[in-house]
């Protein structure tokens, strides 16, 4: 397999294109905003510096890596010679279907369809394509190129030999493939999101503050980053949307989101992307600044 395509240019679309294109495919990486392929062009090009900088790559490879990348917004160009496509667009469930029954009308009819999604059923995005069993899920971590996880999800239809492929296509990446089965937040989200919303759930109840909360859980539970810090990481925006999709799915109330997230959403403090989640993000600054006060 040479060829591959990734749909969607932001955070995990331009993380994932880095790495195939790194590692010696040749990427198509399609997006409708020309302004999103030159930003995720710009991050690619950001991140194999900081690896050559830190002597993990050589200059020549990432002069090699950034030819290997196409960014393109033709839809039909980008999946005409597709061995295999990552769908890595926002996590709306209409929107997968939609892109992917375009991928199935103009990709190859023996090329794997993938979804990065990290919580919507595989089973449920197969349906809207004629090749079930050719479509996975392919859950990479951010930051994909750190990463080394890829939770790979087959839907009710997934074939042993797409299964296989993916498995070997992570392994030739330096990743971990995990196979799981296709329920509401597959078992990464499962297990995190809960924690996540735990913790939001513990914050808007004056249990602890913002700090001491994160703190908490990386110095007694040894996490690398405390889950208010991961959770501004994630988009508090998608931790919303993958809470709803594991309420829903699983009809336990145990997974309804707490209003404080529900509120910080609706306000459009998403984390990271906005500048302002848990934390204080506007100035970029790596230290960790409270955003504001809490109202219960």
């Amino acid at each position: 397999m040479q060829h591959v395509t990734v749909i969607g240019a932001g955070t995990m679309g331009n993380g994932i294109a880095h790495v195939f294109a790194q590692n010696g495919f040749q990427v198509h990486l399609a997006d409708l905003s020309q302004q999103a392929l030159e930003k995720a062009m710009a991050t690619i090009a950001k991140n194999l510096d900081r690896m050559v900088s830190g002597q993990k790559i050589s200059p020549e490879l990432k002069e090699q890596t950034l030819a290997r990348l196409v960014p393109t917004q033709d839809m039909a160009q980008a999946l005409a010679q597709a061995e295999l496509v990552v769908e890595a667009a926002t996590e709306n469930t209409e929107l997968k279907l939609k892109i992917f029954a375009q991928m199935d009308q103009l990709s190859p009819r023996g090329a794997i369809l993938a979804t990065n999604t990290s919580s919507i059923s595989i089973t449920r995005i197969a349906a809207a394509t004629s090749r079930p069993e050719q479509v996975i899920g392919m859950h990479f971590m951010n930051p994909v190129p750190v990463m080394r996880l890829v939770e790979v999800i087959r839907g009710y239809k997934t074939s042993d030999q797409t299964t296989q492929a993916v498995f070997e296509l992570s392994r030739a990446l330096g990743k971990t493939p995990v196979e799981v089965n296709d329920f509401p937040g597959f078992a990464a989200n499962r297990i995190l999101m809960p924690m996540i919303n735990e913790a939001i759930i513990t914050l808007n109840e004056g249990v602890a503050g913002v700090q001491e909360i994160d703190t908490v859980m990386k110095l007694g539970m040894a996490h690398p980053m405390g889950p208010l810090q991961l959770a501004d990481f994630i988009g508090l925006d998608v931790c919303l949307s993958i809470l709803r999709v594991l309420n829903d799915g699983l009809g336990n109330d145990k997974y309804a989101p707490s209003p404080l997230l529900v509120n910080m959403v609706n306000a459009g403090n998403l984390g990271v992307k906005s500048g302002e989640g848990f934390y204080d993000w506007s100035k970029g600054t790596k230290e960790l600044i409270v955003a504001r006060k809490f109202v219960r």
